[in-house]
Formats: C-alpha cells, sequence, structure tokens
C-alpha cells in the first residue's frame, strides 16, 4: 500500500495512535518500536481495542485483513505526516532552542487560539516520532499548527523540518545543553540553527529577538518579525514576569527573568497574527506552568521555586542569577546534577558551584555525582538523592525561600515530600 493510499483510509478519521493503552475508535495503529518494546505484538490487540487499521512491519503479525504491512512502521508514519502537511496548507510555526521550548509553544498557542483554531505539540512529543504524531493530529478544521522539535544530535532539526515543513520559526536561546551529543557549544548553535536554514531554503518567516546577537547573525538573510526589549519592555520578575507591550502591562504567572524571552516571543506571534492586545494578555495572564516548570509553590512557611524538569549549564546559571536578585530573606538552594554534558560535565558542575558559592545564599545543598566530585564550598554536598535523603531532616526549615533545579532524571521534586 502506498502513501496515497493509506492516507484515504487515515482522512476517515484523521487519527493515529501508537499506544494500545489508548486506543481510540477509528484510528490507525501504528506498530513501533523502541529498546523494550516491539509494537508489532500488540496488533492484533489494537484492532480488537478499536483501531480501524494496524500498519506494521513483521510479516509474521499479518494475522488479520486489517494489517498494513509495510517495509518500516516509523518511517510510514513519517511520510504520511508529510503527505498530511502538504494537503493542509496552513501556517505552520516550529520552534526550537536550548530552553524555554515548552513554555513558549505554550504560551504561543494560548495566545494564538484566541482567534485560529490551533493544534500545538503535546506535553514535550518533539522528536521523530512527536513531530509527525503532532502534524497528524491536525486536521482540515485545524487553522493554525505550532510543533515544538528537540534534538540532542546535529541533523536532528534538519529531519523534522522536511516533515514538518515549517513556514515561520523561532529559536528561543542556544544554550548549552545535550553537549555530550553536539559535541560542543558550537555544535548547538550549527544544530539549533537548522532550522534558520530550511526556512531560509523555502522563503519563510523567522521570529527573532535582536537584543540576542547569535540569533540575528544565525538568521541573516531569511524575513524576519523583529521583536526587542524595546518593543516589548522587561518591567521585573518579582518573582513573577512583568513586561509592558504598547499600553498594556501583562503580568504572568511565569518566575524568573529568563522566562521574559518566552513572553516576549509569544506577544510578538500574537501582534503578527493580529490578536488583540487585551486577547494577549489574558492568554498570557491565564498560563500557569505546571510539570515542575518554574512552579511557585507555598509549602507551610516556605515559598517553593520547582524547577526541576530539566537543566543544562546555561538555564542553571539562568536560575542562580534570578534567584539572587529576587526580594526575599533566608534563601536556600537545593541543586542536582545536570546530564549529558560528555566531556564538559567536570568543568561545567565545577563552574555551578562556583557560582552559587559566589552568593553566599543561607544554604546550599548539591546533589549527584558529578556534583560531588567538585570542590564546592560552604554547601552540603551528597552523591545521591537516597544519601541525601537519610542524612538530614529537612522538615525543620521555615520561613524560607528555596530553589530546587536539576536535570530530569534526578527527580528533585522528591524534596518536596522532605521539606
Amino acid at each position: 500500500m502506498n502513501i496515497k493510499e493509506l492516507y484515504q483510509l487515515y482522512n476517515q478519521t484523521y487519527l493515529v495512535d501508537t499506544d494500545t493503552r489508548r486506543i481510540r475508535k477509528g484510528s490507525i495503529f501504528f506498530a513501533l518500536k523502541g529498546d523494550n518494546f516491539n509494537g508489532n505484538e500488540f496488533a492484533a490487540e489494537s484492532l480488537k481495542s478499536g483501531s480501524n487499521y494496524a500498519v506494521i512491519d513483521e510479516e509474521k503479525y499479518q494475522t488479520n485483513p486489517k494489517t498494513i504491512l509495510v517495509e518500516n512502521a516509523l518511517e510510514t508514519l513519517q511520510k504520511l505526516a508529510n503527505f498530511h502537511r502538504k494537503q493542509l496548507a496552513i501556517p505552520i510555526i516550529s520552534l526550537t532552542g536550548s530552553n524555554g521550548k515548552t513554555t513558549t509553544k505554550e504560551l504561543i498557542n494560548a495566545v494564538l487560539s484566541k482567534k485560529y483554531a490551533t493544534v500545538a505539540t503535546a506535553g514535550n512529543l518533539n522528536n521523530h516520532i512527536g513531530v509527525p504524531l503532532t502534524l497528524l493530529s491536525m486536521t482540515p478544521k485545524t487553522e493554525l499548527g505550532i510543533v515544538e522539535m528537540g534534538a540532542n544530535h546535529i541533523k536532528e532539526i534538519e529531519f523534522l523540518c522536511k516533515i514538518a515543513e515549517p513556514t515561520y520559526g523561532l529559536i528561543t536561546n542556544f544554550g548549552k545543553a545535550h553537549l555530550e551529543g553536539f559535541g560542543d557549544f558550537e555544535g548547538v548553535i550549527k544544530a539549533k540553527s537548522e532550522l534558520y536554514d530550511f526556512l531560509r531554503l523555502n522563503n519563510g518567516t523567522v521570529f527573532i529577538n535582536t537584543d540576542d546577537a547569535l540569533q540575528v547573525k544565525q538568521s541573516a538573510g531569511i524575513n524576519a518579525i523583529e521583536y526587542s526589549n524595546n518593543s516589548i519592555k522587561f518591567m521585573e520578575a518579582n518573582p513573577f514576569v512583568k513586561v509592558q507591550f504598547k499600553n498594556i502591562l501583562i503580568e504572568s504567572n511565569l518566575i524568573g527573568k529568563y522566562n521574559y524571552n518566552n513572553i516576549a516571543v509569544a506577544v510578538a506571534v500574537g501582534d503578527y497574527f493580529d490578536i488583540p492586545e487585551t486577547d494577549i494578555k489574558m492568554a498570557i495572564e491565564n498560563y500557569i506552568p505546571v510539570n515542575n516548570r518554574s512552579q511557585l509553590i507555598q509549602k507551610g512557611s516556605n515559598q517553593i521555586i520547582l524547577d526541576a524538569y530539566n537543566a543544562n549549564p546555561s538555564s542553571m546559571q539562568a536560575a542562580l542569577e534570578n534567584f539572587a536578585q529576587l526580594k526575599a530573606e533566608n534563601k536556600m538552594v537545593f541543586l542536582g546534577d545536570m546530564f549529558e554534558l560528555g566531556k564538559d560535565s567536570k568543568v561545567e558542575h565545577e563552574k555551578i558551584a562556583d557560582l552559587v558559592a559566589s552568593y553566599h545564599f543561607s544554604k546550599v545543598v548539591l546533589i549527584g555525582k558529578a556534583f560531588s566530585a567538585t570542590s564546592a564550598k560552604n554547601a552540603f554536598v551528597s552523591e545521591s538523592f537516597e544519601s541525601f535523603k537519610n542524612s538530614t531532616n529537612y522538615s525543620n526549615i521555615n520561613n524560607a525561600t528555596i530553589l530546587i533545579k536539576g536535570s530530569r532524571g534526578m527527580a528533585l521534586e522528591r524534596l518536596l515530600d522532605l521539606l
């Protein structure tokens, strides 16, 4: 069966599933494979659960007339998504960056959905599987798509662009994330700029923060919608970010000056797509972060900034700088290891240990093997969460402002049960 024929089956319901635990009636199930599972084994189950068809790539599982045998189920999913994108003929905004992708995507979606029927990436499903699934969740009723793109190796963004074919794009920032996969910071710049490269070749348009010299440099030669602190003015972050746009003050529920650019680009996108200023304000002010992303939590007498969804040297530095300028007494910091830094791990953890020591917070706790290998000063250091958990009772902390930040694998949200 070719892609055109498969598309005729797909557009009967515009539903695609890859998980038999969440099958929707009338969907096409794609039997994807992972390190610990083989989707082909669940094809028959998907049909029993309500799928119209199951796309498989192992002949021995072709036991039902509604199974469709292809050479590679993942590649077929990607080709179907690209074919569908071509039929949609709508604006697609793609975004990538080292930090803030998901928050920015959510803000842009909140703003644009005030006027348009939008579909945006669910959660952070931003890879070679998530991008096709995002596109295939769009229907003829969709007026505008927002596609988040993640990567930890060079050429990944280029590949995702070929599937999504964005007409607009933005890069939140260039930071020291996934250095193990990119090789070094220059590799990060090259990889993220693959989005710019696609838009440059295809007469697309970029949204750029002209205060960011790298964005300006890397986006040269592309149609650009510019914004800056002059047009969308940063007011304060104590702790929530406030910005001024034209004659409107926007008071967000996002913590930290590092969220300014996420808000500013959402404002710029909304303004470009003719969203009324009052609707832009309402959309941003009503957005509340979840999933351990810069959440402000009140626990007893303590105010906790939980930013434990992920961490890299750039985001860690920004979080510490912001925390240092907060107008609060008795500030405490709990930091966890930063992953995927490769050969730069020791140096980057040492830099963060030195930086946090320079602020003279009331208490500093560093958790993880990488931080325990540093020459941390004036800090309590523990090699693992378990060893920290068993070392001291922290339940008697009172009247403190606390920052919790670390990579996802550290799962530092567990600290909430100890504080």
